[in-house]
């Protein structure tokens, strides 16, 4: 007797295109002979009479062997709290804006289930980063992100006041609206938005990026991801007269509140999270390590490459054809557009 297959899907309800697609999924791979689960509040829009119905908690990817999720970034964030701690891997069917993180557009999607369905993904181990909040030495809370901790100001008028350290040692003292402690994962998310290098994913490190710091040395640092970095919440500001508040956000999911003393420490995290990757879409199945994701700079910034001959010459009008069709999907029209970047949830779409 064959085990059972089981996948989660997780959609973004919000949109009507996530709905229908979602729906589009379960049917195929409940037509394949696996099992689908969907969360319960979501059952209503995408669930089906053979699909199983789970609670939303750490336990619903269990015994899963991939979840896929319908929607952005922000909508992949979301299932990531689910997937991690089972160690499952994501699969990810853009209807954002952006998309980095996830792997497939809406007209991937036969090749996507097919390739779930045979089990042909290839999956990556995308490095997170572990949270521990302090104050007076007392452990206040635990956390983790996959693209980025933000410590930022509550006051729109006021500056946050942060000492930086890195392995114990204080680097620097900044007035500034916050600091971003990325992965390589985030480094095209909210560090990218704040001055941050873009870092290859298969890279492995720690980015530290300041955000709107008044200082001399506000430069971005990508540090050892042996490294613990640290920020110390201290005030009151320079001449303000008041101590700073502040807040700590992962990837825009998950919120503690900061007090002054507050001290956060980032270091790398104990698990991954494990995406799946498709053969042969976006790029040659056959190219080199790092090809993939430098495709997906190209479409996703439209970047201009045009006069690009590569080594063999003769990819160039394959190269072309390849980013001509994939701006035309960008450029599929208003209403396409206006689907594509309403509703986008929390921690979205960077």
């Amino acid at each position: 007797m064959k085990p059972k297959r089981t996948a989660l899907v997780v959609a973004h309800t919000g949109r009507p295109a996530g709905v229908g697609v979602a729906r589009l999924v379960t049917e195929r791979l409940t037509a394949a002979g696996i099992t689908v689960r969907v969360l319960e509040s979501e059952a209503a829009d995408v669930g089906t009479a053979d699909t199983e119905v789970v609670p939303v908690s750490p336990l619903a990817a269990n015994g899963a062997e991939m979840v896929l999720v319908i929607g952005g970034d922000g909508t992949l964030l979301r299932a990531a709290e689910l997937a991690r701690p089972a160690g499952v891997p994501l699969l990810g069917i853009n209807l954002g804006h952006v998309g980095f993180l996830a792997e497939a557009e809406p007209e991937d999607l036969p090749k996507a289930v097919d390739q779930v369905v045979a089990g042909t993904c290839v999956i990556e181990r995308r490095m997170t980063v572990d949270v521990t909040v302090r104050l007076n030495g007392d452990v206040t809370a635990t956390t983790w992100a996959l693209n980025e901790a933000t410590v930022e100001k509550v006051s729109r008028e006021r500056m946050l006041d942060l000492v930086l350290e890195v392995d114990g040692r204080p680097l620097s003292r900044w007035g500034c609206d916050g600091v971003v402690f990325a992965t390589p994962t985030g480094s095209t998310a909210y560090a990218f938005s704040a001055g941050g290098p873009v870092v290859w994913p298969e890279v492995e490190a720690l980015l530290l990026v300041p955000i709107s710091a008044h200082a001399l040395f506000a430069r971005p640092a990508v540090v050892s991801p042996h490294s613990v970095l640290a920020a110390e919440v201290i005030g009151p500001v320079w001449g303000q007269g008041e101590a700073s508040r502040a807040v700590l956000w992962c990837d825009g999911r998950r919120r503690v509140d900061l007090n002054p003393g507050a001290r956060i420490e980032v270091r790398r995290g104990s698990e991954p999270v494990l995406l799946a990757r498709l053969r042969g879409v976006g790029a040659d199945e056959h190219a080199e390590i790092g090809a993939p994701f430098t495709d997906r700079l190209v479409v996703k910034f439209g970047l201009p490459v045009a006069g690009w001959r590569g080594r063999g010459g003769g990819r160039l009008r394959a190269q072309q054809a390849d980013l001509a069709a994939a701006r035309r999907t960008m450029a599929a029209g208003p209403a396409t557009t206006a689907a594509r970047q309403r509703d986008e949830e929390p921690g979205g779409d960077a």
